[in-house]
């Protein structure tokens, strides 16, 4: 069956909080804190390293911009496009890092970039990154939506190849999952490389302005947003966290003025290509999340706090 003659929701579809969450602007922010989060891990960052052009290094010249780019669009993809275009995409990332290596950098051992290790940790630190600064900067996220989010999300942890069943399947395994690989985290060289980078990407001169202006200040927004733990692998001091809070409050807030419609215009224009195939109800909105908390929030359940009390939202440190 052709995309167009696929009018289902797709894989997750207007019911799921995912639907309603990854409209959000604040996600790209939260793509950026994942990138940080996932350069701690060293076999992480050495496999992108070695085998992209994300951030210069051994394959010239950085295009972090295209990566966040090419993230997007996947995710897009998987929330918003049929169930076939998902599949396909999925596809095509596994094919595409099965036939790739890398090396480690404390052994030398080559390692698969398939690792269903490495897997783990890039799918848990995004999908931490993406409800971190979600219910953080203000999306009304309760306890039981929180969990639902993680466990939809097994999904594309299986379209990247992982086993769904071996996956955090709420925040409470996610942030256990955190704990236990704690160990494993550095900020060797190759991180402080994403690090610098991060900060000040090579633009043409004339683009100097725009990057100071725009880029330096949703990165460092989305470094200020990671845990305490990573500010130190990282060893810049953890800015105040409510400090913190209220940055990202007020940008979202901000973001959220621009209109949704004139937002997803933006390429490829997933969330719009969604609406004219189920129709104006399939609109994600962080209203639609509110009227449902009551149904998902069953009796018994906690009590959410609205993302700014440091026990509901914050990544484990």
């Amino acid at each position: 069956m052709s995309d167009e003659e696929d009018a289902g929701p797709g894989l997750y579809g207007p019911g799921s909080v995912t639907w309603q969450c990854h409209g959000d602007p604040v996600m790209w922010i939260a793509g950026v804190r994942a990138l940080y989060l996932q350069a701690l891990h060293p076999r992480a960052v050495r496999a992108v390293l070695q085998n992209s052009t994300a951030f210069g290094g051994e394959r010239g010249r950085g295009d972090a911009w295209g990566r966040l780019l090419r993230t997007a669009d996947f995710v897009g993809t998987l929330t918003y496009g049929t169930a076939g275009a998902a599949e396909r995409a999925g596809a095509r990332v596994r094919a595409v890092h099965r036939a790739l290596s890398a090396t480690d950098p404390d052994t030398g051992e080559s390692f698969p970039v398939d690792d269903p290790a490495l897997l783990l940790w890039v799918h848990c630190a995004q999908i931490d990154s993406f409800l971190h600064v979600l219910r953080r900067s203000g999306v009304p996220l309760t306890p039981a939506q929180a969990d639902r989010y993680v466990d939809e999300n097994r999904t594309s942890a299986r379209l990247v190849g992982l086993d769904p069943e071996a996956v955090p399947a709420t925040a409470g395994a996610l942030a256990a999952y955190f704990d236990e690989v704690r160990p494993l985290l550095a900020a060797g060289p190759d991180a402080r490389a994403v690090d610098d980078f991060l900060r000040a990407p090579p633009v043409p001169p004339y683009l100097v302005p725009g990057r100071n202006l725009l880029w330096r200040p949703l990165v460092g927004l989305a470094y200020a947003t990671l845990p305490g733990w990573a500010h130190q692998l990282y060893g810049r001091p953890a800015p105040p966290p409510r400090a913190v809070t209220r940055r990202l409050r007020l940008t979202g807030r901000v973001l959220r003025t621009i209109p949704a419609g004139l937002r997803w215009q933006l390429p490829p224009g997933h969330i719009l290509k969604a609406m004219r195939r189920l129709g104006p109800g399939s609109r994600p909105s962080a209203y639609t999340l509110r009227k449902s908390a009551a149904i998902l929030d069953r009796p018994g359940r906690a009590r959410h706090d609205d993302g700014g009390g440091f026990k509901t939202w914050r990544s484990p440190d």
